[in-house]
């Protein structure tokens, strides 16, 4: 009898074993599977990655380093020669590009906050249910997003021109003369040409957050006593703050590369030089003056400092989320 005890627990010990064996490789199978699988998706993000990211930033830095120059009274062929740092001490310490960056950090402290403040009031009055006919609203107000960046600017620098712009007609005959293309009205005369393109895509956005906040949360705070403003500034507004950080950064992110707004107004604007934000400056330095050196340098400046930007905004944005976390 002892035996067969014996027997039989020795085969149960077996067999468990071997189910044990099997089902770690069935596991195994599966995890392999699944890495395949994630591989296959994962694929197309990396080759885009690496063609429209990484090779270009790695092309410039490469550009960044070297320089054509001609040897002797410059009569000489022209050959590329190593120069180190020479073309970013040259951008550091030229005063138009760090000219640039104080106006494009301007811009974004004026831009930025309107951008989000405006967006989320509007996505809040939409989800609210105050506004009638809410499917047509939303059309219209996302319907400028889908006009390109060019046409926006060229819609608007019409009606920023004196001599053809009903807008400044109508103003002049009510005795109000506004030079939207002057020293101190360039800069949110920009500003507007953004924010009316890009607030009903943003407002979208905060919509489409808002949707997903739960019914009975927003239902609570209305028996609590909290009236519609309460309960969209302090009930909706912190549940949809990932949305909100990341709109932040994506409107830093595009604002930091001010271009096409400017580069259409310098036509009928002088206070707008070639050099007016670092994209502009960039653009002068490699297509007027064949710079391209100095150019790359002035492109790897611009991504550091929007890197660095965007690395600060979400460190803040964790810390203050934990913050708040910590004290409930």
């Amino acid at each position: 009898m002892t035996t067969t005890a014996t027997s039989r627990a020795a085969a149960a010990r077996g067999t468990a074993r071997s189910s044990g064996t099997v089902a770690h490789r069935s596991r195994k199978a599966a995890r392999r599977r699944q890495l395949a699988a994630a591989g296959v998706l994962m694929t197309p993000f990396f080759l885009l990655l690496l063609t429209v990211f990484l090779i270009p930033v790695g092309t410039a830095v490469w550009l960044s380093f070297f320089s054509d120059d001609q040897p002797g009274l410059g009569f000489g062929p022209e050959r590329t020669v190593f120069v180190g740092l020479r073309s970013y001490a040259a951008v550091l310490t030229d005063p138009t590009f760090l000219s640039g960056l104080g106006t494009v950090a301007l811009y974004c402290l004026i831009y930025i906050p309107l951008m989000v403040i405006g967006a989320l009031a509007l996505a809040l009055l939409l989800d609210s249910g105050v506004v009638r006919l809410r499917s047509w609203a939303q059309l219209g107000l996302f319907l400028p997003h889908a006009v390109p960046g060019i046409i926006a600017a060229l819609i608007w620098l019409y009606l920023y021109t004196p001599g053809i712009s009903p807008v400044i007609e109508l103003l002049g005959k009510a005795d109000i003369t506004i030079d939207f293309l002057g020293v101190h009205t360039v800069l949110p005369s920009i500003v507007n040409i953004a924010l009316w393109s890009n607030l009903g895509y943003n407002m979208v956005v905060f919509y489409a957050a808002l949707q997903a906040v739960p019914r009975e949360v927003i239902e609570a705070s209305v028996v609590d006593g909290a009236g519609p403003v309460r309960t969209a500034v302090l009930v909706k507004t912190p549940l949809v703050r990932s949305s909100i950080v990341m709109v932040a950064m994506f409107t830093l992110i595009w604002a930091l590369q001010l271009f096409t707004e400017p580069m259409l107004l310098s036509q009928s604007s002088p206070m707008i030089n070639s050099r007016f934000s670092p994209s502009m400056y960039i653009y002068d330095a490699a297509f007027t003056r064949n710079n391209y050196s100095l150019a790359a340098a002035a492109s790897v400046v611009l991504l550091i400092c929007t890197i660095a930007l965007s690395y600060g905004v979400t460190r803040w944005t964790n810390r203050a989320g934990s913050s708040e976390e910590a004290a409930r």
